[in-house]
């Protein structure tokens, strides 16, 4: 996992609510373990015709969002069932942060667990964002994970929350994992320190 800092990026927006996780990424495409192609499968029934065309009506198909690397959502982002899959599809996809008022909780644990940052902001910001991307796709935030801070085209920072454990695997690009292999020095200085008091016999 890549270490995040800052972000900086253009916006696209999706203006829909409730955007479930099957819709992220369709259940067919769940029978993979490896992360590799599931980019093309993000909002697959969304981006794609019953022939594999690109959908010009859906919007992030469109050509000024091309490259944007930050989601503005609409409420309730990744609700539905829990899968792994959905961060790691719009990881694919080039997405690095989604902006939203609200995210289904098991997602949004999935998202940060995974290296995809979901960033809450109250909805007059959210619409700001939202409204910035519709009517000019070149429009670029920066988003400071270390100060928790999303800073608008106008200067104006808005502060989001995350969890101090969240934010610090983010910052040092390591998952769960990583995290308890890099104390593996302390745990065994603490085994050291602490005899075995349960004697098992063969």
């Amino acid at each position: 996992m890549e270490p995040i800092n800052t972000i900086s990026g253009r916006i696209a927006p999706l203006a829909a609510n409730d955007v479930d996780t099957d819709q992220i990424i369709p259940a067919r495409f769940l029978k993979t373990t490896n992360k590799d192609g599931l980019g093309k499968q993000c909002f697959f029934d969304w981006r794609y015709d019953a022939e594999g065309n690109d959908r010009a009506d859906f919007v992030l198909n469109k050509p000024e969002y091309q490259g944007a690397s930050v989601l503005v959502a609409g409420k309730n982002f990744g609700c539905g069932s829990s899968r792994e899959h959905a961060p790691w599809a719009l990881l694919g996809m080039g997405w690095k942060a989604v902006v939203s008022t609200e995210f289904a909780d098991i997602f949004r644990n999935n998202a940060l667990k995974n290296g995809l940052l979901p960033i809450i902001v109250d909805e007059e910001t959210q619409q700001q964002l939202m409204s910035l991307a519709e009517e000019d796709p070149s429009t670029e935030v920066t988003v400071d994970l270390e100060e928790q801070k999303l800073v608008l085209p106008d200067g104006r920072k808005v502060e989001f929350p995350i969890d101090g454990f969240s934010k610090y695997c983010l910052l040092n690009g390591v998952d769960q994992l990583g995290y308890l292999m890099s104390m593996d020095d302390d745990i065994v200085a603490y085994e050291d320190a602490h005899p075995q008091r349960v004697v098992t016999t063969d």
